[in-house]
């Protein structure tokens, strides 16, 4: 039998000895076939009304044209193609603008709205973004133009996925504003309306919009009336604070975190920013409790792996179940985000957790080696540690404060009872969005 080497073995360090930033050296990456997180396809697809329009190199368009027709939306969706020609001949940008008025004249519907992504190799090539969108405004004064980008080189900087979140707002215009209207920046999923952070909202009198229950693009140019903007997923964050700096409105960041004391501060700085008296959330702290004991006596001492598509924040998570009693063994991860002071916690509250990359090449074969019977909180865990008995959320899936505590409980206890069809569900391209499939 063949022994691996060192190089050949799954990236793993000890949490107790992991540094705080990357927890692996970059290289080689392999992509799992856990496919329920969205990407730019699926977000832009958000807005009603609105049609994509991809200008990529051929193997580019290949993969976001397979997610628009997955999703059943190939409608919804156009491309032009780039070829090595239009690197060198001055025609990039030209070619560009003629490709969208080819394509916007053979519809069979007016868009209201129209997202121009470019690429990597436009960015390269100096392509000037601005001249492109300036010239297509004025062929199409009707339509509200976004440039939007499909750079997954910038990656490191400004990710697609929080760029594009920011990108979805560019056709909100200034309007009156209403100082009763809130929104919520950034989601691909709805709020759980059970939350504290939506029944503070509309308890108190307040119009609450979301682009997710947007149904028209007047309902979306509507959003431009708030008074108040909140995010609360880090991806949703530069969005949040670049549409709330454009409209002269507020910005209100309150990060979904499963730490009890930032979850009150939270509320507090949102009934503070509303103007609205603070309620009592020991009820809904005890709700949480009390789930999270449920959940433990059905794991007994299971494993649990948790990974960070699940959960924005998986060392808070991690560090809320260990304190309850959960044997969390596993975290798949590769650079500390947003939860550090829990991570630092860890480091003496459950030193001997394992944190796995959810990205390097050496990941391929590590389902297939032998493993415990693992509880896993998302798809990337599931996947690596070969269980069905998962919970199959994607950022957090909308749960949020305590409420979200005793929702994500409820799921882990009903994963520990209940093996799923990983393979079907985790193939699923975007949860919640149609497949063909």
């Amino acid at each position: 039998m063949l022994r691996k080497t060192e190089l050949d073995r799954p990236p793993v360090i000890r949490l107790g000895d992991a540094p705080r930033g990357d927890f692996f050296t970059g290289g080689l990456e392999y992509n799992p076939p856990a496919r329920g997180v969205w990407n730019i396809v699926h977000t832009g697809m958000l807005i009603p009304e609105a049609h994509e329009i991809f200008a990529c190199a051929q193997g580019c368009l290949r993969g976001v044209i397979l997610t628009a027709a997955e999703m059943n939306a190939l409608d919804r969706m156009s491309w032009i193609s780039v070829s090595e020609q239009d690197m060198f001949d001055g025609t990039l940008e030209s070619d560009v603008v003629d490709g969208v008025c080819e394509i916007i004249e053979g519809l069979p519907y007016r868009p209201r709205a129209v997202l121009l992504y470019l690429s990597c190799i436009h960015l390269f090539a100096g392509c000037d973004f601005d001249i492109i969108i300036r010239d297509l405004s004025e062929k199409f004064p009707d339509i509200d133009f976004s440039d939007c980008y499909m750079t997954p080189t910038m990656r490191k900087t400004i990710s697609p996925d929080a760029k594009m979140r920011a990108q979805l707002y560019n056709g909100l215009k200034p309007l009156p504003v209403d100082e009763r209207s809130v929104n919520i920046i950034g989601n691909d999923r709805a709020t759980d309306e059970n939350s504290e952070l939506v029944r503070i909202i509309r308890d108190n009198g307040f119009t609450l919009r979301d682009i997710t229950s947007c149904k028209t693009y007047d309902e979306y140019l509507d959003m431009a009336k708030a008074a108040v903007n909140i995010a609360y997923l880090p991806t949703a964050a530069m969005g949040c604070n670049e549409l709330s700096e454009r409209l002269g409105t507020k910005a209100l960041y309150l990060p979904d975190s499963f730490d009890y004391s930032e979850i009150r501060a939270n509320i507090a700085k949102l009934c503070e920013t509303l103007g609205v008296p603070c309620p009592d959330l020991s009820r809904e702290e005890k709700q949480a409790d009390d789930a999270l004991f449920s959940a433990k006596k059905a794991l007994g001492g299971t494993p649990v792996a948790i990974d960070f598509t699940a959960v924005t924040q998986p060392f808070s998570l991690a560090k809320l179940l260990c304190e309850k009693g959960f044997n969390v063994k596993y975290i798949i991860n590769d650079v500390l985000g947003e939860d550090g002071a829990a991570f630092d916690g860890l480091k003496t509250l459950a030193p001997d957790i394992e944190i796995y990359s959810a990205v390097n090449v050496n990941m391929l074969h590590f389902p297939e080696e032998d493993h415990e019977k693992v509880i896993a909180v998302g798809q990337k865990a599931a996947h690596y540690f070969n269980t069905d008995y998962f919970v199959n959320i994607v950022q957090n899936g909308g749960y949020y404060g305590f409420t979200g505590i005793a929702e994500i409980a409820r799921l882990i206890e009903e994963a520990a009872n209940a093996p799923k069809d990983r393979r079907t569900l985790i193939s699923h391209k975007g949860i919640g969005c149609e497949s063909c499939l």
